[in-house]
């Protein structure tokens, strides 16, 4: 039988949602190891004055198998 543990972290990018995604995951698997999966939970994006977008930033809830 297995176990999956969720966790939840934020992360950002000047570029895109996407980006924002994989740089999340790719520093959450640096100590988590066994991750399966995560959902965006929340996006969010920062403005400038001109209503630009100038910072992508998602709130993801991860998981992985626990050993």
């Amino acid at each position: 039988m297995s176990v999956a543990k969720v966790i939840e972290l934020n992360a950002s990018s000047k570029t895109s949602m996407e980006d924002a995604v994989k740089t999340g995951l790719k520093k959450c698997a640096e100590s988590v190891k066994n991750i399966k999966g995560a959902w965006v939970n929340e996006l969010k994006v920062v403005t400038d004055d001109n209503g630009n977008v100038t910072e992508w930033r998602v709130n993801l809830k991860v998981s992985f198998v626990v050993q």
